[in-house]
């Protein structure tokens, strides 16, 4: 097993992390609009949503590094697998500034579609690189999923 170098592992957490945070600074203040949605079934209360992105973010960054971290003989897959990790990333922090601050519902909901398809093929290339790494973002890939159902929800609600 491969010293962990935990500075890198540190940087790599905390960007994933200042991604959500910098994304719902520009969002703007989320809980007034979200209150005034007519909700689809399960969607839950806003404050379930900053922990759970919370957790999410850290275990996208965790997951980042251990792919990072791998020797670049694996060539062509670790690099995909960082592209997608980029990508998706991307994706995900315009998100809530279409939802939150445009109020794009439809837009949105489409946007959510393509995150969780990203997402999938994300988890996909992860583990052709580092299996562990993969599993990681098993919670994330389910939370896009039923995010995804929330933002189609909302956006045939409203």
């Amino acid at each position: 097993m491969k010293k962990i170098r935990w500075t890198e592992l540190i940087i790599f957490i905390v960007s994933a992390e200042l991604t959500g945070a910098i994304s719902a600074l520009l969002a703007g203040s989320y809980k007034d609009f979200y209150a005034s949605l007519i909700q689809p079934p399960f969607a839950p209360p806003s404050a379930v949503f900053p922990v759970v992105w919370g957790i999410l973010y850290a275990l996208m960054g965790i997951s980042a590094y251990l792919i990072w971290k791998e020797p670049e003989d694996r060539g062509a897959y670790r690099s995909t697998a960082l592209t997608l990790y980029a990508v998706q990333l991307a994706v995900n922090f315009v998100w809530s500034i279409i939802f939150f601050r445009f109020g794009l519902l439809t837009a949105a909901a489409v946007v959510a579609v393509i995150l969780a398809a990203l997402v999938g093929a994300m988890v996909y290339s992860f583990a052709r690189v580092k299996n562990t790494a993969a599993w990681l973002n098993v919670p994330y890939l389910l939370w896009s999923i039923f995010a995804a159902y929330l933002a189609i929800g909302n956006a045939i609600l409203n």
